[in-house]
């Protein structure tokens, strides 16, 4: 019987560069995606919102644009829903806007309950055909959350629940601070 020998510092130096050759092109994959999301054209779509009023995106140029993608059944979309309110009141003198748009699966009846129960003080539009999120590289994970800039250019996608403090950085240094 043949014994075989491994030579552990060969072994090690190759794990080692394969593993930082697996992580080196993991992060230049994580830099295109977020390269590729940000300072990209946001896409000019018509909002109808839950009151039946339309508007496109791009009727609000001059001002930061916040559009949310959220469900009423989304936990993390409803702990972050204060925020975005508190958000939108600071900042809306100062010319953001705010556009939550319910997913495709989410009940109209139930957005339009959670809407008039908690008093959302911007447009919410139920994206029934899934002609928004489509439009928006295809939103499919909630909560998601665009910031377009006042030239309509997306400056940031947050996936996930957002960092408040992070969006309120953003909104000091394109807007001013609230009053």
């Amino acid at each position: 019987m043949h014994w075989v020998r491994i030579d552990m510092k060969a072994f090690t130096f190759t794990f080692k560069t394969i593993l930082l050759l697996f992580i080196s092109i993991a992060m230049a994959y994580g830099l295109f995606v977020y390269l590729n999301d940000q300072n990209q054209s946001a896409p000019d779509v018509t909002f109808t919102t839950i009151e039946g009023r339309s508007f496109k995106l791009s009727d609000l140029k001059g001002k930061m644009v916040i559009v949310n993608f959220w469900a009423t059944s989304c936990a993390a979309c409803l702990d972050e829903m204060p925020d975005l309110i508190r958000i939108y009141k600071d900042y809306h003198a100062r010319g953001l806007e705010v556009v939550a748009v319910a997913m495709p699966y989410d009940p109209p009846i139930q957005v339009l309950t959670y809407t008039r129960r908690r008093g959302l003080p911007f447009p919410v539009m139920h994206d029934g055909f899934s002609e928004v999120s489509s439009r928006f590289n295809e939103v499919s994970l909630t909560p998601t959350t665009y910031l377009v800039d006042q030239q309509g250019f997306i400056i940031r996608r947050i996936q996930g629940r957002f960092d408040k403090n992070a969006v309120t950085r953003i909104l000091n240094k394109n807007l001013g601070a609230p009053l």
